[in-house]
């Protein structure tokens, strides 16, 4: 079987693949960024006790496909969805994260409507628990260049991941050694660095709190997905984002004891989401008790909507989620 690492390498060079699967229902955006068509909707409760974004992985399909240009992700997203802060993920805009140009036009496009620029999502740049020193050092410095964009366009951090071969205590410690050295350059920039709990060992909640309880840097923190806590997948034979979501997963940790241990460290918070059932619940993750822990936890910082669900269109699971979001956060607050 091949190894998590260069399947994950396979997967971000294969995106074409996914091309085929459109998910918006209505869009059509001109080099203005200004959509032909749009659904304006009520923004987020100001009475909720946490904010409300949207990451940008949720429009993936779209995205992949150039069915929606990256550079018109954030008023799409506050004209679609009434949401007003979005988080990139640095797949649509690989080659773009030194551009200043392009960046600059990101940039202006978030100011002139209002839109706050969350944090950048960051894959495909190394592992930060290579056991190799010469690749650790090059997997971050590979980030230094998002931390650099991200200051540029009003982000308050990155996501990387704790990613590495070896075994739980190895890894750890070179996690430990890349995150202190990422972290103390991301501080210069006040960026900070989060890591997400996002397959391997980083999907271990006690393993992950354990690292960042070495670390204890105040900028360096976690971004806990409640619904990324597969340990183990079976990886499948075909190279697609598709293929990968759909797999079973062979280790899965406790979702709410993962929360829990990573919530005193978190600096977000990823709401994944996949179905709903006829009153609007997601049918697999109990977001009445996620909630409870966030707000138990004393967060008050963005919930980042990640739908990644196969039935619904994505703007259907995507304002879905979000009025789950303020339903049960209106009860709570």
């Amino acid at each position: 079987m091949r190894s998590r690492r260069k399947f994950i390498h396979q997967l971000g060079t294969g995106m074409a693949a996914i091309m085929a699967a459109p998910m918006l229902s209505v869009y059509s955006c001109n080099s203005a960024g200004k959509s032909e068509k749009t659904a304006e909707t009520k923004e987020s409760s100001p009475e909720l006790f946490f904010k409300i974004s949207l990451a940008e992985w949720s429009l993936y399909r779209a995205l992949f496909s150039r069915q929606l240009d990256h550079l018109d992700f954030p008023l799409y997203t506050k004209q679609k969805f009434g949401i007003d802060a979005v988080e990139y993920v640095n797949q649509f805009f690989m080659d773009k994260a030194k551009d200043r140009v392009y960046l600059g036009e990101l940039k202006k496009r978030c100011d002139d409507h209002g839109i706050t620029s969350v944090l950048i999502m960051c894959d495909l740049e190394g592992d930060l628990g290579d056991a190799d020193k010469n690749n650790r050092q090059a997997a971050v410095e590979n980030h230094y260049k998002w931390v650099e964009a991200a200051k540029f366009l009003g982000c308050h951090a990155i996501r990387v991941n704790a990613a590495g071969e070896g075994g739980p205590k190895e890894t750890g410690r070179y996690v430990v050694e890349s995150l202190t050295r990422l972290a103390a350059f991301a501080s210069d920039f006040g960026i900070s660095v989060i890591v997400e709990n996002h397959g391997g060992y980083s999907s271990d909640g006690a393993w992950l709190s354990g690292i960042m309880k070495q670390i204890a840097l105040p900028n360096c923190g976690t971004l806990p997905d409640v619904g990324n806590f597969c340990i183990k997948r079976n990886l499948p034979t075909e190279s697609t984002v598709e293929a990968y979501l759909t797999t079973e997963c062979l280790d899965e940790y406790d979702r709410y004891k993962g929360l829990k241990e990573l919530m005193p460290f978190a600096k977000g918070v990823s709401a994944k989401t996949y179905d709903f059932d006829e009153q609007d619940n997601e049918t697999t993750i109990d977001y009445r008790r996620v909630l409870n822990e966030v707000r138990d936890a004393k967060f008050s910082g963005y919930i980042g909507i990640e739908y990644e669900g196969h039935r619904l269109p994505a703007d259907e699971g995507i304002l879905k989620t979000k009025a789950l979001l303020e339903r049960i956060g209106r009860e709570l607050t």
